[in-house]
């Protein structure tokens, strides 16, 4: 038994010894990482080289490329003038963050002057039915009945106007009346209006109605009907537009907001103080997608 084990330790040492005699052979397995780098990009609008810009009688002119904020068209975007029905955008936004859509409100006594649905004292009407009145025909009494019925009443809707533009990041303008009538300082800017009026647009319900070509609305017991036609003639005629907002006074002249989808582009049109606001704004989007090439671009 000693023997076989001293056997076993004698082969143990040889192969040892051995192993130091030849020398050691090391492989090395020498890999390559490389790194791909993954080139970020984005789409951006890019004009013409021999594009002439169009000019326009517009006081304030703001044309945006919405997904990227890149701005397409500009004219005195933050001078101060007058909103008129405008305002409305505001009022809507307003309400809706207060009202549910069924509930019914009661016209009281309200003295209105301009733009009227018809509303009749007494008369019950749901909220819904009420921005119909307010974004599509631009009534002046659908307004007053919003603000009137909120608690603490008009004084305080308007505060509630004012509160809702500020926590929407615009800082240029200020609300007196919930239907955008002249004076007390009532202004805004045509990049104001072009931000609230793209927060506006991604509430499903202010698009689609802001996007209604005609429709008729009525009292809750249906005794008294509104037929009301959009007062924007750019919606259901220029291909692409989706609303938003007209507006109107003597001071004010012609203004008009305007949303377009189109081939797979969306931008925003403010057109403020205009001679022309429809011709103007139409001139405006066939320069922008005649001028403008969308291209992919390494963003920086």
């Amino acid at each position: 038994m000693r023997l076989l084990w001293f056997s076993a330790a004698a082969v143990i040492i040889i192969i040892t010894c051995l192993m130091g005699f030849f020398p050691r052979r090391e492989v090395v397995v020498q890999t390559s990482i490389q790194e791909e780098k993954t080139v970020k990009t984005q789409i951006l609008p890019e004009i013409a080289a021999n594009a002439t810009f169009p000019i326009l009688s517009a006081q304030a002119v703001l044309a945006l490329d919405t997904e990227t904020g890149s701005t397409l068209y500009e004219k005195n975007s933050s001078g101060s003038l007058l909103p008129a029905s405008t305002t409305k955008i505001v009022t809507a936004l307003t309400a809706m963050d207060y009202y549910p859509d069924n509930l019914v409100l009661e016209v009281g006594k309200v003295k209105i002057v301009g733009q009227k649905m018809g509303l009749l004292e007494g008369e019950k009407i749901r909220v819904i039915d009420l921005l119909y009145g307010l974004l599509v025909f631009s009534a002046n009494d659908a307004a007053e009945v919003l603000a009137a019925n909120f608690p603490g009443g008009r004084d305080l809707f308007v505060t509630a106007m004012n509160l809702k533009a500020s926590q929407l990041g615009v800082k240029d303008s200020f609300f007196t009346n919930p239907s955008g009538l002249d004076g007390n300082f009532q202004v805004t800017t045509a990049r104001d209006l072009a931000k609230i009026s793209e927060n506006a647009m991604q509430n499903s319900t202010f698009a689609r109605i802001v996007g209604t070509k005609q429709i008729t609305v009525k009292s809750v017991d249906g005794k008294f009907a509104h037929r009301l036609s959009n007062i924007n003639k750019l919606v259901g005629e220029v291909p692409g537009v989706l609303g938003v907002k007209t507006g109107w006074t003597e001071n004010a002249r012609e203004n008009l907001v305007t949303y377009l989808e189109r081939d797979g582009r969306k931008v925003m049109v403010v057109v403020l103080g205009s001679q022309d606001r429809f011709g103007e704004t139409k001139e405006l989007i066939d320069w922008i997608f005649a001028s403008y090439e969308w291209k992919e671009v390494p963003l920086q």
